[in-house]
């Protein structure tokens, strides 16, 4: 087990609509089912995990983060992305659940691949 938990952000139908209004290829629409079939995963740490408020607390915090890496996920033009990123959006467009037990099964040391 490693110490740390898991943050999963799940979209809301407010979050697919911009989806498909913003997209300037006019791909496929996306539906609410298709989109949430994979998500990103966030390694936070295990204390922010203590109390549901404490969660919060944490996803408050760095909530503009959490959203612009979800946006850029979809459209690296930032003129396409709402202009307005707040918590009281995020809470609109997003729910989030945490798992706090993290097994690691490789028994390698993990790297930050992205670096």
């Amino acid at each position: 087990m490693i110490n740390r938990a898991v943050l999963m952000l799940s979209y809301k139908q407010p979050a697919v609509d911009w989806i498909n209004e913003a997209d300037p290829y006019n791909s496929p629409e996306v539906t609410l089912s298709s989109v949430n079939e994979e998500k990103t995963v966030y390694l936070v740490a295990h204390e922010i995990t203590d109390t549901p408020k404490e969660l919060e607390a944490w996803v408050k915090l760095n909530c503009e983060v959490l959203f612009e890496n979800e946006l850029y996920g979809w459209y690296v033009d930032e003129t396409l992305w709402p202009k307005k990123r707040n918590w009281t959006l995020f809470k609109k467009w997003f729910s989030y659940e945490c798992h706090s037990v993290v097994e690691d099964t490789v028994g390698a040391p993990i790297l930050d691949l992205g670096a």
